[in-house]
């Protein structure tokens, strides 16, 4: 049988003070994603760990980060807490991730669509976000977490907006990820 799985909840890019007030209203939810943008990364970061301090953080740069943005922002990653940091750079530039430290977890997004490419990014990522959509379904997505699991990658289960029936499968994949991003649903006006 399948368990129950703690989705984390999305908190949308804004400026800092909207953020903050983002993550007050959803501080007793326990995992926040954090959507970030570039410049202003880390007064944002800091914004929300101060509107929640005590839910579990990931954050999700959408290959914002550039190589003069990377280490501040991960430092304050790093300093708030946050346990995972999904597709700092580009995923055409994300080479500077095999050469420098990670403070914090990198996962790779648009970097991975399939479980082929998974060896590959081993130098330069620590975890993986296995979509649905993006692996073309639910054959191919558990092709991948197995690649993942031999290849020592921790495995995020992740989702485009979506309703709940098309969550439904990926709770399946959900069962072996160490963290669960399924809050599609939940961003919808009606589900």
């Amino acid at each position: 049988g399948l368990e129950p799985v703690t989705t984390a909840y999305t908190l949308s890019l804004g400026d800092p003070d909207s953020m903050r007030a983002a993550a007050e209203a959803a501080a007793d939810r326990p995992l926040l994603k954090v959507k970030l943008g570039g410049v202003g990364d880390v007064a944002r970061i800091k914004a929300v760990r101060a509107g929640a301090p005590n839910a579990r953080l990931i954050v999700d740069a959408n290959e914002a980060w550039s190589r003069d943005t990377f280490f501040d922002c991960m430092t304050a990653c790093a300093d708030a807490g946050v346990e995972l940091v999904e597709q700092p750079l580009p995923a055409d530039r994300d080479g500077l991730l095999a050469t420098v430290g990670h403070p914090v977890p990198v996962c790779a997004d648009e970097s991975v669509h399939v479980a082929s490419e998974l060896e590959a990014l081993t130098a330069r990522y620590e975890a993986v976000n296995i979509k649905l959509d993006k692996a073309g379904g639910l054959t191919e997505a558990l092709l991948m977490i197995e690649e993942a699991e031999r290849l020592g990658l921790k495995v995020m289960v992740g989702c485009m907006l979506a309703s709940s029936l098309a969550m439904a499968p990926a709770v399946i994949l959900a069962q072996k990820a160490s963290v669960v991003d399924l809050d599609g649903p939940l961003l919808l006006a009606r589900d």
